[in-house]
């Protein structure tokens, strides 16, 4: 087993715009990115319990030329609402990092 954040060259997560956010877990090389792909770890099931949505309100997709998984979520508040505490979106990736891939 090893932490996600241990295995991707990088986690983030990004304003798509006032209602969604989107996260980017991209790899430095093949081996890495299919072991995480393959594992089959990172799916939409696990982005809906993780993040509180409903699965049919995910964008998921694998990138397999840039070595990346890409998803898109509503934001739980509309950027900017006083309620939003990361106005840019850019904190929200923190449970990614220690996601345990076999």
């Amino acid at each position: 087993m090893a932490e996600l954040g241990t295995l991707a060259k990088l986690i983030r997560s990004k304003n798509a715009g006032p209602f969604n956010l989107t996260y980017d877990i991209m790899f430095e090389d093949e081996e890495t990115y299919r072991r995480v792909v393959n594992s089959g770890v990172i799916n939409q099931s696990l982005v809906s319990k993780m993040f509180n949505v409903s699965e049919n309100e995910i964008l998921f997709f694998q990138h397999d030329l840039a070595r990346a998984i890409k998803f898109s979520i509503p934001r739980l508040y509309v950027q900017g609402r006083v309620e939003d505490g990361d106005t840019m979106g850019g904190q929200q990736f923190a449970p990614l990092v220690t996601l345990e891939i076999p």
